[in-house]
């Protein structure tokens, strides 16, 4: 294959071989689900989403696992503030994840695993761990009962991240012991406390409990793609610890590479910051789509590269959305032509080049805006039908152009055409005085008119 990705493990730019022939097998970490989502997690789904789409677009067939976190001490804490079940919280946070990533023009995984659900798996894998060495349980302090991961029993620990176990030995974070035979340890199994509520407990040979978050992902990766898969994906803020530790649970436990690509999304940052609910500098996806449409969100993020940081403002996205009017503009302009894509086509294969090296969105957007010049030059329908399909390629330009460019008028279209109507009609009368008035109030009210030979248009002002 011609696509290269950077993997995060190796820390270059790879050709990517599936290990099975015509298949990729892709597993990305998912939300946890205790509230809204926020536009971190926005980047997140729409990266991984081009990079699946790409992947079906170059021939392959695609199986997509993004997992839902269900049990968590956050979702525990919020369902007991809030008085109702852990299923009640996780099903209404989870039909809302939903609801905002169909409106970014997200396309569902094939599988959509909850953590919940793959129990019994977890344990299998922890008993695993247990039988080779690598787990143990805990027999004193406050988390009696836990079940950990001997980290200094895996050989190659700290691979994915680059940390030695004498860089973590000296990091605030593993200073307590608390019941573990060495601090770097971390948890499998939760042990249940007397607080918990009976649906955050099962039971087990370990007592009654419940999985920690890094144990969820390594059973339900390989309960669902294999004990080896092409790509494992997820947030930069992922990868360690708990990208790190899903290496050392799976790899420990069947003595195989996990993954064979490791790709990581960028931060979005506020005013240089990392947007996160710790840091109270976070937009939810339903806050932000109050205030822009969906495909300008999209497109937003699109642009930048999936590894590069994303500055979030106001001022960024209301440039994106007219960058995207640029691109509508040109397809308002003649009827996109039904086409195939001909990779052959030389702006077709541009794009192709750009996407084929690490998902170049920035550069394949390029093309995009060459394509648009050329129908404003040529108003050729067949390239206005290729600047549309391009574009499908990355889930942009698929809405009816005029609805677009129209949206978020404060007027409806009847009452504006019927202004559009009598403009016309004081002109004819020779009322230039009425005409350019009426031209004046509906500026006023962000409504931009544009007369051709064809007749008087109308969007909104960028």
């Amino acid at each position: 294959m011609s696509l290269r990705i950077y993997n995060t493990l190796s820390r270059d730019v790879v050709v990517f071989s599936p290990l099975i022939p015509g298949q990729a097998r892709m597993y990305v970490c998912g939300m946890t689900v205790y509230d809204l989502c926020h536009l971190g997690h926005a980047r997140a789904m729409v990266a991984f989403d081009v990079v699946q789409r790409w992947l079906r677009l170059s021939g392959l067939q695609v199986t997509y696992v993004r997992n839902v976190t269900d049990i968590d001490d956050k979702i525990i804490k919020r369902a007991l503030e809030n008085g109702e079940t852990i299923r009640a919280l996780t099903d209404r946070m989870v039909d809302a994840l939903h609801q905002d990533a169909d409106a970014l023009g997200i396309e569902r995984p094939t599988h959509e695993p909850r953590a919940t659900d793959f129990v019994p798996q977890m344990l299998r894998l922890i008993g695993t761990l247990e039988k080779k060495g690598l787990a143990y349980q805990s027999r004193s302090g406050h988390n009696n009962g836990d079940v950990n991961f001997a980290v200094r029993k895996f050989a190659g620990y700290g691979k994915l991240s680059g940390k030695s176990l004498d860089e973590l030995r000296a990091g605030e974070r593993v200073e307590v012991l608390d019941g573990k035979d060495d601090p770097l340890d971390f948890v499998l199994w939760k042990s249940a406390k007397p607080s918990e509520p009976a649906d955050a407990k099962w039971d087990s040979a370990y007592g009654p409990g419940r999985p920690g978050w890094h144990i969820e992902c390594s059973a339900m990766a390989c309960e669902l793609l294999g004990e080896s898969f092409d790509i494992h994906g997820g947030g930069a803020d992922l990868q360690f610890p708990h990208h790190e530790n899903e290496i050392a649970q799976s790899e420990g436990a069947h003595g195989k590479p996990l993954a064979s690509i490791w790709m990581h999304n960028g931060f979005v940052r506020v005013d240089n910051e990392k947007m996160s609910k710790s840091l109270g500098n976070f937009f939810t996806i339903r806050e932000i789509l109050a205030r822009y449409d969906a495909e300008t969100v999209r497109f937003f993020i699109i642009r930048a590269h999936y590894r590069s940081p994303l500055n979030y403002s106001d001022v960024h996205l209301d440039d994106a959305r007219n960058a995207l009017k640029r691109l509508y503009t040109a397809l308002d302009l003649v009827a996109p032509a039904e086409l195939a894509l001909d990779w052959a086509d030389p702006f077709a294969a541009r794009f192709k080049a750009a996407m084929d090296e690490d998902f170049g969105t920035p550069e394949a957007i390029a093309v995009l805006f060459e394509l648009a010049g050329e129908v404003n030059k040529t108003r050729s329908a067949e390239l206005a039908g290729l600047l549309k399909a391009l574009g499908g390629c990355l889930g942009l330009l698929q809405s009816e152009p005029a609805r677009y460019l129209q949206a978020g008028a404060g007027l409806d279209d009847a009452r504006i055409q019927q202004l559009i109507a009598e403009r016309a009609d004081a002109k004819k009368a020779r009322d230039f005085a009425l005409a350019d008035r009426i031209r004046s109030d509906l500026l006023a009210k962000g409504i931009v008119l544009k007369d051709s030979p064809d007749g008087t248009t109308w969007e909104v002002q960028s």
